[in-house]
């Protein structure tokens, strides 16, 4: 009996002893939390951070994503209630300056670095209408048609310079017996963002243009939108069959298994590849003749601080260090392939992948997708007609005049 009462002594006393690893209160460590839609890169970011912490070794930063579809709401409920993260990924354009206007994210505008190594255009979509910057950018996405080289190889074929020709080649491929796109309809989100935005610049226009139709200068409706809904319902012909019910991991099982040629998709489905038994490659949506080709390269995320964080010292140098050379350079080293730096310091991706992604904008104009700047309650409009066109149930020019009826 001794013996025992003597071990629960001992024991209690070592519960009582002060607490020196794990980031505990006595260790002098400062634990902050960072916020996320990036789901699927814990891995990545964890490594970024370890980093950093080799930077600042009295300072853990724990990456703690959601579930995409529900990031937006769970971190307004979060920043509601006074329990947000001490750094988080912003959206950008409206939905980042709701949360700015609302008191939640910092000013970021002094943050050393910020305003001097990114160019006007990466800064944009942070960016509040008076200049004040409420994060610091991080990655961008690219939108391009992911392609089989081997089947190309194999028939002959050369990657298309036109619309025209794409649909020629589709048409090829075709009649040689190949599925020929893998995209589908049932997730939704994918056909409008990766291909319909990803393509539209070939026939609108970039930037400069896309403006006009914010200001009600260009109609919605004009023949250069209906040319781009008609150019997606053209292509409809050449998805799987039953591509209505395909989702989007479907599609890239389908390119992923060689049962389809090409993929329409975004940049960072590109590590989803990585082991893939054929030889791929990527080129840009080309334009209709006579036009230049553009590139949607989206400004996808950057990091802000909670305005009300405890450690504001500390969350601001990390966003410091993101806006440097070095805190770059590592950045993309850990940033998931497909994913790139917003940075001007000329940095080099690893992956080969990667770098024929970013190749593809040398010499291109590169633009937003076309409803995030200012647009976006004509998001939800445009899914549906371009979704209800390629399933044949409105023509292109019911299509455009939904759209345009709906900013109205």
């Amino acid at each position: 009996m001794k013996k025992i009462t003597a071990v629960v002594c001992v024991l209690l006393a070592l519960s009582l002893l002060p607490v020196f690893a794990g980031g505990g209160a006595d260790s002098g460590k400062k634990v902050l939390t960072m916020g996320s839609w990036r789901a699927d890169d814990v891995e990545q970011m964890n490594r970024l951070l370890a980093e950093y912490q080799k930077v600042a070794p009295d300072v853990e930063i724990q990456f703690k994503p959601t579930n995409p579809a529900d990031y937006n709401a769970t971190l307004r409920l979060q920043l509601d209630s006074g329990t947000g993260p001490d750094l988080m990924y912003a959206r950008s354009y409206e939905t980042g300056q709701e949360l700015f206007n609302a008191g939640f994210f910092a000013d970021c505008t002094d943050i050393p670095g910020l305003m001097e190594n990114f160019t006007a255009s990466n800064l944009a979509p942070w960016q509040m209408p008076d200049g004040r910057m409420f994060a610091v950018p991080f990655a961008a996405v690219s939108h391009a048609v992911y392609y089989n080289k081997d089947v190309f190889e194999k028939e002959g074929l050369s990657v298309p310079s036109t619309w025209e020709e794409f649909l020629a080649l589709c048409d090829t491929l075709q009649s040689r017996g190949y599925t020929v796109l893998a995209n589908g309809l049932a997730d939704e989100w994918d056909i409008l963002e990766c291909f319909f935005l990803g393509m539209l610049p070939n026939f609108i226009g970039g930037a400069s243009e896309r403006v006009k139709y914010e200001t009600g200068e260009k109609a919605l409706n004009d023949e250069n939108f209906v040319a781009a809904y008609q150019a997606i319902a053209d292509v409809a012909q050449y998805c799987p069959d039953g591509f209505e019910a395909l989702t989007y991991n479907d599609s890239q099982i389908l390119f992923n298994t060689q049962k389809a040629v090409m993929f329409v998709d975004g940049s960072w489905t590109a590590g989803v590849y990585d082991g893939a038994p054929f030889e791929w490659g990527v080129f840009a949506i080309p334009a209709p003749a006579g036009r230049q080709t553009a590139v949607c390269f989206h400004p996808d995320m950057a990091i802000t601080m909670n305005a009300a964080t405890k450690y504001p010292e500390e969350a601001r140098a990390f966003l410091q260090w993101l806006c440097t050379e070095e805190g770059a350079t590592i950045a993309s080293q850990n940033l998931p392939v497909g994913y790139f730096p917003m940075i001007n310091f000329p940095i080099e991706l690893a992956d080969p992948h990667a770098n024929e992604f970013l190749s593809l904008n040398q010499g291109k104009e590169t633009d937003a997708r076309f409803v995030w700047p200012a647009l976006m309650d004509l998001y939800a409009p445009m899914n549906q007609a371009v979704i209800s066109l390629m399933k044949g149930q409105i023509t292109a020019q019911e299509a455009a005049d939904t759209v345009a009826a709906a900013k109205n």
